[in-house]
């Protein structure tokens, strides 16, 4: 199939803009709690009421401090809920939020204020308040910084105390649904972010659609969502306000290091993240088992899991025996990994990166669905996803309701619809070449099945030619490897060479499991165990899974282990995750070369 689209469920409105969201969440549903905050290690709730006050007086505050229509204010904090709290207040002065990662360097801080023209900056800590700082002087638009541990919320609102509720209400209401909501900037795998232009309607459009498809997902007062992507990604920004529009309760922590804890205490029935997320829980939960001595019951229980997944999906079922086994396992093993992923939830939305058929089986088959979707930060997040009742493990799902997905004849996916990002700032040429022919252009190669379920192969411009001539899209094998516990990163090369091979880094944290389990020296690290064959036979049980999925000319050869990791402080990485090429490829061109020495 080359095109597929499905009608809308939503109807954006004609006008208006988002924080009509919230007032209508207090007028409809006064009394209840649309978030939850941490106050004092507990959390608190906030109902809609309390949130649209709060809201008010910061946006009083912001127009005290001389923000104007359109105006944008840019936003530098991890996710928290100060984070929605100002996205709103931003939006009810009439003004454009500029979120920033709250990683970023000086230099990317100075480009994205810069390019974006933001009078005002709101920092989360001490340190966000010194980068900022340190490029202020070349920022000439910027009057002023505002930070939020230095408890800015309640100095706005104290400014804002003259600001009458008349000249708010008039601000609320002066943005249009087509006008920008905000700027994100792209993570810039190559060269300097971009800023896409996401308005109101776009918004409106994408969390309306995926609200109304996944409704049992959505039910208000019933239904709760804990936030621990970055708010300054689009992909926490749809679950913010998809989690305001439903309404249901949003709670927001600012990483995932305590993150089981954070499950347990806020018990979430809608949990959404990324690929490495749910591959930890898997991976720490085999890890514990092994240690404990359990490790075959775990390994046949996910057999199981797997098996009973799979026969959901062929017309008879699973079959009887399958059904006492799922059971058993489900008592010994299965609840249990639900309550480390806090008890209450049934369904986990996943984006950022193929999850993986064997993840996406066992999960389902512990009773804890997660449901792949796909989109960019041009399509308001995601662009198509699977449906709650008619999953396709392997898929990333149909289209968002009320859009279209086309397949080009070279195989690069192509959008349409009122979700999709008007242009980049300041950047008529990469507009024009991004929405040639009124479709936007992905970049990335997939196909369509005959039920218009999307399914990404790889990206345009990381298609490896071989010195052969075979061309190779390395995410495929890439997500394969990477999902071994053992690999924290791998990057397929082979651009021009007589074979593909790959650059992998270990995951720290269980590389120390491996080494006891095998009777390695304490404290082995990857430069120690490096040409350790128990090691290496390990990381080629990896490969060749890996090498499963794709041809023979596409398989990886050979591979090295490399002895430091793949970081974002480094430039490998992207804050969303994604490889560098030319940068990993250029920091170890020696690795590299190695690879085909002999």
């Amino acid at each position: 199939m080359r095109e597929f689209s499905l009608p809308a469920l939503y109807e954006v409105p004609t006008d208006g803009n988002l924080t009509d969201l919230i007032r209508r969440n207090a007028a409809q549903h006064p009394d209840v709690a649309v978030m939850g905050r941490k106050v004092a290690g507990r959390w608190t709730d906030v109902t809609a009421t309390q949130f649209l006050a709060e809201v008010r007086g910061v946006a009083k505050g912001l127009i005290a401090a001389g923000v104007e229509p359109g105006d944008r204010v840019a936003l530098l904090s991890r996710t928290r809920y100060e984070w929605v709290l100002f996205d709103f207040a931003v939006w009810s002065a009439g003004a454009v939020t500029v979120p920033v990662y709250e990683t970023s360097s000086p230099e990317q801080i100075q480009w994205i204020l810069g390019d974006s023209g933001a009078t005002l900056c709101v920092v989360e800590s001490e340190a966000h308040l010194e980068a900022v700082a340190s490029v202020q002087a070349g920022l000439s638009g910027l009057k002023g910084i505002w930070q939020i541990e230095s408890d800015a919320v309640a100095e706005l609102t104290a400014l804002g105390s003259d600001i009458s509720d008349e000249v708010l209400d008039q601000r609320m209401s002066s943005a249009h649904a087509d006008d920008p909501a905000t700027i994100v900037y792209t993570s810039g795998t190559t060269g300097r972010p971009k800023g896409c232009v996401l308005t109101h309607r776009a918004f409106f459009a994408e969390c309306g659609n995926v609200v109304e498809r996944l409704k049992p997902l959505f039910r208000t007062g019933e239904c709760s969502v804990l936030l621990f992507l970055p708010t300054a990604h689009v992909f926490g920004r749809l679950v913010e306000v998809a989690s305001v529009m439903a309404p249901i309760k949003l709670g927001c922590v600012p990483d995932i290091k305590n993150l089981t804890d954070e499950l347990a205490s806020f018990r979430p029935t809608l949990i959404l993240g990324v690929p490495r997320v749910f591959e930890k829980v898997y991976n720490s939960a085999r890890a514990k088992a092994q240690a404990d001595g359990k490790g075959p019951i775990f390994d046949k229980a996910a057999h199981t899991a797997i098996a009973y997944s799979r026969a959901l999906g062929t017309p008879q079922g699973p079959s009887l025996g399958l059904k006492i086994k799922h059971k058993v396992f489900d008592r010994l093993v299965f609840s249990k990994l639900r309550a480390v992923l806090g008890g209450k939830g049934e369904y986990a939305i996943s984006g950022g990166a193929p999850l993986g058929e064997r993840l996406g089986h066992f999960y389902r088959g512990i009773g804890f669905t997660v449901l792949e979707g796909y989109g960019l930060t041009e399509s308001c997040a995601a662009t198509a996803f699977n449906p709650w009742d008619r999953q396709k493990i392997g898929t990333v799902g149909q289209p968002l309701p009320g859009s279209v997905v086309r397949i080009a004849d070279d195989g690069e996916v192509l959008l349409h619809g009122e979700h999709l990002f008007t242009g980049y700032w300041n950047n008529e040429a990469a507009t024009a070449e991004a929405l040639a022919d009124g479709w936007f252009h992905t970049g990335d190669i997939g196909t369509l099945d005959e039920d218009g379920y999307l399914a990404i192969t790889g990206r345009k411009k990381e298609i490896i030619v071989t010195a052969g001539g075979k061309n190779v899209a390395p995410a495929v094998i890439e997500d394969r490897i990477r999902a071994h516990a053992l690999v924290a990163e791998c990057m397929v090369v082979g651009d021009g060479r007589p074979f593909v091979g790959a650059l992998v880094t270990l995951d720290e944290e269980f590389l120390a499991h491996w080494a006891l389990d095998h009777g390695k020296p304490a404290g082995s690290t990857a430069a120690s165990l490096r040409e350790d064959v128990d090691l290496l036979a390990e990381v080629q049980r990896a490969v060749d899974d890996g090498n499963a999925a794709v041809s023979k000319a596409e398989s990886v050869r050979k591979f090295r282990i490399l002895t430091s990791q793949l970081t974002e402080e480094a430039g490998h990485i992207t804050p969303s995750l994604k490889l560098k090429r030319n940068v990993v490829a250029k920091d170890f061109a020696d690795e590299i070369e190695a690879i085909y020495a002999h």
